[in-house]
């Protein structure tokens, strides 16, 4: 051995030794890095050993280019030789360190072994560093030549150490420290404080020996995944898995669901203080399988209970847990679904005690109520998850129209919105804030989108729009327009064509009967009736001509005669029809004994002309009055009944009995009321009921033609379908407007038939004749 030198190293050895005297003299530096460390190399010692390792490697090379008789082959062979002898030298130098690192292994255990283990990898890896850099020569050249030739099991000096410390230490300690890991691991899950730091710095180090077999400058997960992910999964589930059973046993329902989310928050802390992120998906996959999946039958079963009970807080902890296994909340959905419809049911059965007899307010309340309810449980229970809202919804249509009250038909719930909606939109004394009513237009389109009958709502809307108009009894125009342009958004530009018509014409009347008083002021007739006149066009209200007819008063006769003339002179052409049903106006009482002042009476203008007829006698037999007025029974008797009623006119008592032929009528001289303005324009129970009847009658009709022109509609572009691919399409394209019935769409087919729309060809196929 040569002489050592003051700093207790062998000599340098020169650019001519042999491979025995330069490892002798590398070994005691590299023995140095690995075990002393901590104490420093100095600057002389660290150059020496980078230059003893150039030295040799070139000084072949050299040697090699001055022999010229010898091959460039055997030149670069030589080099090669020489490197692979000092790789090898360094490979078995680190084998037999790791090999003593084994043997000290096996005096300790669990924790102390996890230090020990911590401890000499940091050391081990530390010190490959530095020796990596000072064999950097060696890389760059010897092992480069021999990777990019395809040798196998060549690496660079630092991976080399890492593959050594894989092959001879990890294969033998890796199972008993992956062993203390779990168990310290038991220990934090059973509530004790570890040093969890300890736990990273081993995952950490077997992530770092993860090498790519076909290229070691690549890694893998591969070694992590194999000795530490695969038994960590295993030991999770065997932990919970025993746990959960006992804390299911002795524990409700509700207190082992805020276990599991408990554990579930733990382990995602878990994988954020010492876990590799890669273990995250299958670590969460195996919680959910043995805290939640396991369990899923007793946690559904208690669903049921929840929701009786308005559970919310644990009902959003139920959505959390299930929501983490796949279709764990297919289950939940089908029973919230139950139990809003039969909520629903049990709201209306609740106010339907008599159907014809039930408030529209109170009927659209109870409904709006219980969606509001199961609205916000899936708002803040079940985050409005999209399918929970979709259950929601087919709850709602379901009760919406098929309940108590729409037992006797489904167009109930479509009629008593629009008569809600009337009641909201007519003015009243007791007025309401344009904000609030803007809110309740806003909860009404709630209901309006379950109803199915949606062409039931437009027809008595568009009838109750049409009387708030005529008789200028709109709350506001503003709530008007809003209210139909959410009804065009829900249902496009046809659904509310009609109804933006009929305002168009209330604004051409105000129009016309402005230049109206402008014309009579020219002609000197300013005196006249003080009376306004709305022209509405046959197409777009829904009005129909009087059932009876009518001999109106003198002076209202020669003002409609003068508006008539001024009309036809503006437009030629038209014809109008008047609507006396619809006509209303004011007669003041000048013949009342003992008043202050008149009375102001608001009448229909057949009450106008019956009362206008005591100006000329006191009394008037009922067939005098018929004969004058030419009204026939079911226009006159509600009129005089009415009449009666508020005493303005008397039945005498020597004339019939009852209202009809042969009664005899006198003016009351001595009316009272507590009001000056007396309205006696009310409707009749009577009328509203025929209204009903005859609103239903149209939406009959109205709904063979749509189903007539959605066929021919469908025929037209098809040219040849299948009968019942006609009836499924047909059904398609009218659902938006009502939910039509097989047996009409089958009526309709054979209505064109016979109209020679259509044919019938062979194999139940329907043909379209042009």
């Amino acid at each position: 051995m040569p002489p050592a030198s003051v700093m207790g190293m062998p000599r340098q050895p020169s650019s001519e030794s042999d491979i025995d005297t330069t490892w002798n003299y590398l070994q005691h530096g590299i023995t140095r890095i690995m075990t002393n460390l901590h104490e420093g190399i100095d600057l002389a010692t660290y150059m020496g050993i980078y230059t003893a390792v150039h030295n040799f490697c070139t000084s072949q090379k050299a040697s090699g280019f001055a022999l010229s008789n010898h091959p460039l082959g055997s030149n670069q062979r030589g080099a090669h030789l020489l490197g692979e002898e000092l790789y090898k030298k360094l490979s078995e130098y680190l084998c037999d360190h790791l090999r003593a690192l084994v043997a000290e292994s096996k005096a300790h255990a669990d924790e102390a072994l996890l230090a020990f283990y911590i401890r000499e990898w940091q050391r081990y890896t530390d010190a490959a560093k530095y020796i990596h850099h000072l064999f950097r020569y060696l890389n760059r050249h010897w092992v480069k030549r021999e990777v990019d030739e395809g040798k196998k099991n060549v690496y660079d000096v630092y991976t080399l150490h890492l593959v050594q410390w894989r092959d001879v230490l990890f294969q033998q300690v890796s199972g008993k420290v992956v062993d203390a890991v779990l168990k310290l691991v038991e220990k934090q899950r059973s509530g004790e404080t570890i040093e969890h730091n300890q736990i990273k710095q081993v995952v950490d180090s077997f992530v770092s020996l993860g090498l790519e077999e076909g290229d070691s400058s690549k890694t893998t997960l591969e070694v992590y995944r194999y000795h530490f992910e695969r038994p960590f999964l295993e030991a999770t589930m065997a932990f919970y898995q025993n746990e959960s059973k006992q804390y299911v046993a002795e524990n409700s329902v509700v207190e082992y669901m805020k276990k599991a989310e408990a554990r579930l928050a733990e382990e995602e802390e878990r994988v954020k203080l010492y876990l590799h992120p890669d273990i995250a998906i299958p670590l969460k996959k195996a919680c959910n399988q043995v805290l939640i999946a396991d369990h899923s039958n007793i946690l559904r079963d208690e669903f049921q209970v929840l929701l009786d009970n308005d559970r919310e807080e644990d009902m959003a902890r139920m959505y959390s847990l299930l929501s983490r296994i796949p279709d764990g909340l297919d289950p939940l959905r089908t029973k919230f679904e139950t139990h809003v419809r039969n909520a629903g049911l049990a709201a209306v059965a609740k106010v339907a005690s008599d159907a014809e007899k039930l408030e529209p307010k109170v009927y659209v309340d109870a409904l709006l109520e219980v969606h509001a309810q199961y609205q916000g449980l899936v708002k803040r229970a079940f985050r409005d998850e999209p399918e929970f809202t979709r259950s929601l919804d087919n709850a709602c249509r379901e009760f919406v129209n098929r309940n108590e009250v729409c037992k006797s038909g489904s167009n109930k719930s479509p009629e008593l919105l629009a008569k809600y909606t009337d009641v909201l939109l007519r003015k009243s004394s007791t007025g309401v804030e344009d904000a609030e009513l803007e809110n309740t237009l806003v909860q009404i389109m709630t209901v309006f989108k379950y109803i199915e009958d949606k062409d039931v709502f437009q027809k008595f809307y568009s009838r109750m729009l049409a009387r708030r108009l005529v008789h200028s009894n709109s709350s506001s125009d503003d709530a008007e327009t809003s209210m139909i342009s959410k009804l065009k958004e829900a249902c496009g530009f046809e659904y509310t064509n009609k109804l933006q018509r009929m305002f168009q014409d209330m604004q051409i009347s105000k129009d016309l009967n402005a230049g109206f008083r402008e014309h009579l002021q020219t002609l000197d007739k300013g005196k006249g009736l003080d009376s306004t006149y709305s022209i509405l066009g046959t197409s777009f209200w829904p009005l129909t001509a009087p059932n009876t007819n009518f001999n109106p008063p003198e002076e209202v006769a020669a003002d409609c005669e003068r508006f008539t003339r001024f009309y036809k002179n503006k437009h030629e052409g038209r014809k109008l029809t008047w609507l006396w049903q619809l006509c209303k106006g004011e007669v003041k009482a000048n013949y009342v004994r003992n008043s202050k002042m008149p009375y102001t009476f608001q009448v229909s203008i057949y009450q106008m002309a019956i009362l206008l007829l005591f100006n000329d006698k006191d009394t008037h037999t009922y067939d005098e009055i018929a004969s004058t007025t030419q009204l026939n029974p079911d226009a006159l008797d509600p009129s005089l009944g009415i009449l009666l009623k508020a005493k303005v006119l008397n039945l005498d008592s020597g004339s019939a009995a009852k209202l009809g032929p042969g009664a005899v009528f006198s003016l009351n001289y001595d009316f009272k009321n507590k009001k000056y303005r007396v309205n006696l324009n009310v409707g009749m129970k009577s009328e509203t009921k025929q209204e009903e009847v005859e609103t239903n009658k149209t939406i009959e009709e109205d709904r063979k033609l749509l189903l007539q022109s959605a066929i021919v509609r469908i025929m037209k572009a098809r040219k040849r379908m299948k009968h019942q691919q006609l009836v499924s399409e047909t059904i398609n394209q009218i659902r938006g407007r009502f939910v039509p019935k097989v047996g009409d769409i089958k009526k309709c087919i054979e209505i064109l038939l016979d109209k020679e729309y259509l044919e019938r060809l062979d194999d139940d196929d329907l043909g379209y004749l042009a």
